[in-house]
């Protein structure tokens, strides 16, 4: 199984549309065997999913995610779960354990200019 989390100072990064760095990991018998920072250049939804589709991606573990990305990564095959916050090698680790916290009902519904702030969110995205 591959996981692909977007990442950034060890963190899972909180803007899926503006990712620039994923971190993917290699998992067999539910370990972690191998992990690697592949540049993605935050190029878009369809770029991006396109990434992780040539890797074989299987899940991506995330923070704010909007509908049209949930809906090409539904139609890609690729489960997600959303709304995660913190370090990233703690999020896939909890999510082999089966206690990965994250909000089924993430959104991230607009596409802002560089320091919007929504909802108390300074990354401009929100579960809820």
């Amino acid at each position: 199984m591959i996981i692909a989390v977007p990442y950034e100072n060890k963190q899972v990064f909180q803007h899926f549309g503006k990712t620039e760095t994923f971190k993917i990991y290699e998992v067999s018998d539910g370990r972690i065997t191998a992990a690697e920072i592949l540049s993605a250049d935050g190029r878009g939804h369809g770029e991006l999913i396109d990434i992780l589709k040539k890797r074989k991606v299987s899940v991506l573990i995330c923070g704010g995610i909007g509908s049209g990305a949930q809906n090409l990564l539904i139609e890609n095959g690729i489960q997600f779960f959303g709304g995660v916050i913190g370090e990233a090698d703690k999020a896939v680790e909890d999510y082999l354990q089966e206690k990965l916290n994250y909000d089924s009902n993430v959104t991230c519904g607009h596409h802002h200019e560089e320091g919007h702030i929504c909802e108390g969110h300074d990354h401009g995205c929100e579960p809820h």
